[in-house]
């Protein structure tokens, strides 16, 4: 399966971004440049919330540029957890199988079992007030592993978390990711996360989203705009 924006245009306001790439399935990918590039945007337009001007957006081939976001093979977890403060934990969770919460029995047990591999069991009745950042953000990534997408998108989800932490959930979702043979697609500022979890990286910078290089590769001899991005 391959994610392909062919020829795709994207605007916001007087700022024009385009995308000539593919994307092969299993891999992780860091989206990778300087504030304002258009990582967002670009991520925006494959979870389906930003139309193209130009070009299309393709999934195995097919087009998905005008599908709707619910009925695309993709997950996007957001930087402020997108919880609903007035649900317990576990039917927060509970929306990435119905949206309407009416569940089953086994259905309820899936949830149960979610919790219990973020490291959250026990903890489905409270609220997401009575848990910390780091626990709200394994809420959000349990949600994500429930709705079963081939595609995970994330926009800098643990950009708030310190350093240890940041590592353990980025490990937590290489291990998700990694079991359900998904592709990441992963919007950074940080050079260091990319290294920790992504196999190649996107760079987005003056305007463009160049093809997938290796990470490690990239890093090692960035391009003038990324060395000057990252000030070496």
């Amino acid at each position: 399966m391959t994610i392909t924006f062919d020829n795709v245009t994207l605007s916001q306001g007087d700022f024009t971004l385009t995308a000539d790439l593919s994307v092969e399935e299993g891999h992780k990918i860091a989206l990778l440049g300087p504030s304002g590039g258009g990582k967002s945007t670009l991520l925006s337009a494959l979870a389906g919330f930003k139309d193209p001007d130009a070009g299309r957006i393709l999934w195995n081939s097919d087009d998905i540029t005008d599908i709707a976001p619910a009925k695309r093979p993709v997950t996007l977890l957001f930087q402020d957890h997108n919880l609903f403060p007035h649900l317990t934990v576990a039917q927060n969770i509970g929306l990435g199988i119905r949206p309407n919460l009416r569940l089953s029995a086994p259905e309820h047990q899936i949830i149960e079992d979610a919790l219990g591999r973020v490291g959250l069991k026990g903890q489905g009745p409270k609220r997401p007030s009575q848990l910390s950042g780091g626990q709200q953000q394994r809420v959000a990534i349990a949600r994500a592993l429930l709705r079963d997408k081939p595609i995970l998108l994330l926009d800098e989800p643990f950009a708030a978390l310190g350093p240890a932490l940041k590592h353990e959930m980025l490990d937590l979702v290489a291990e998700i990711v990694d079991a359900a043979k998904a592709t990441l697609i992963m919007v950074t500022h940080q050079p260091e996360d990319a290294l920790w979890i992504t196999d190649q990286t996107v760079l987005v910078a003056d305007g463009m989203a160049h093809p997938p290089k290796d990470t490690v590769e990239l890093l090692d001899n960035p391009p003038e705009v990324l060395r000057a991005y990252l000030g070496t």
